[in-house]
Parts: C-alpha cells; structure tokens; sequence
C-alpha cells in the first residue's frame, strides 16, 4: 500500500485537522481492530463547504467532491486518534447520507466521491462493503455525510 501521507499528496490533497465534535459522542470508537468513524461531514475546519441538495442546489460532481471532502475528514479524525494513518488495513465498511431533493436517486454516484478517493489511496484496501442513502436534511445543509468502519493493524495504539 506505500506510505498513506505520501499517496495523499501524490492525489493533490492535503490532510485537513481534524473537524470538531459536533456534539456528545466519540469521533472515534475502537472495538478489537475495527475503528468506528463518526459521520464526517462535508466540512473544512467544522464549517460547511458544500452545501444543499443534491438534484436541486448541487451537481452531481459538486456532491461527489462533497463526499470526497467528508474521506479526508476521516483521515483526519483517524490520524489524531492513531497518530500513524498507516495502521490502516482496510476499510469495511461506507454509509453515506445524501441529502437530496425529490426524484434525486442517484445517490451511490454521488458516494462514488469518497469510494474512488479511497480505493485511489489505499488500492484494493480502500473498497469495503457500502450503502448510499437519500436523506432529507442533513446538519448544516452539509450536501452529505459520511461514516466509516475501518481495520487496522494490531500493533501501535489499542
């Protein structure tokens, strides 16, 4: 897999800090060598970047950025609880919210942002199992949010 910061910056991107909770929960939630992500918006710095619904206020390529922006928020969020985004084995698992406006249903192409970010990053270690879901509103008129299930490798941190 390489080095995961040298493959981010190979991708022209840079990892953002870390957002702010935006509320009671951990941002981070390890169970054996599975990591919980909490949903990470489409956010720079916890204020929102991409906005509206997808079908209505947002291109199709404005959501897929939108959801490619809320992957680097989990690399953030993960490298502050890890320290080392190397430990990452693989991702599990992506569940996207979209919000989107009546008759809007092309929601996994929008969540095809994050996945191909991903998979463009990690190889094959970045495609896990995925669910893309059509919401109403989200927090913030965020045009989408994004949770994650992520392994990584049993040495460093617990």
């Amino acid at each position: 897999m390489g080095d995961v910061y040298a493959r981010i910056r190979e991708l022209g991107c840079e990892l953002p800090e870390s957002p702010p909770a935006g509320g009671v929960y951990r941002p981070v939630k390890q169970v054996g060598d599975l990591l919980y992500v909490s949903g990470q918006g489409a956010t720079v710095q916890g204020v929102p970047a991409i906005v509206g619904k997808l079908g209505a206020d947002c291109t199709l390529e404005q959501g897929q950025a939108a959801a490619r922006l809320c992957a680097l928020n989990a690399l953030a969020t993960l490298h502050r609880y890890l320290g080392d985004l190397n430990r990452i084995r693989s991702v599990v698992k992506t569940l996207g919210f979209i919000q989107s406006a009546p008759g809007f249903n092309r929601q996994p192409e929008v969540l095809n942002g994050c996945s191909i970010f991903l998979r463009d990053l990690l190889g094959d270690a970045g495609v896990g199992a995925r669910s893309a879901i059509g919401v109403n509103e989200l927090p913030g008129n965020i045009a989408c949010e994004v949770e994650f299930i992520i392994e990584i490798h049993p040495w460093g941190r617990d």
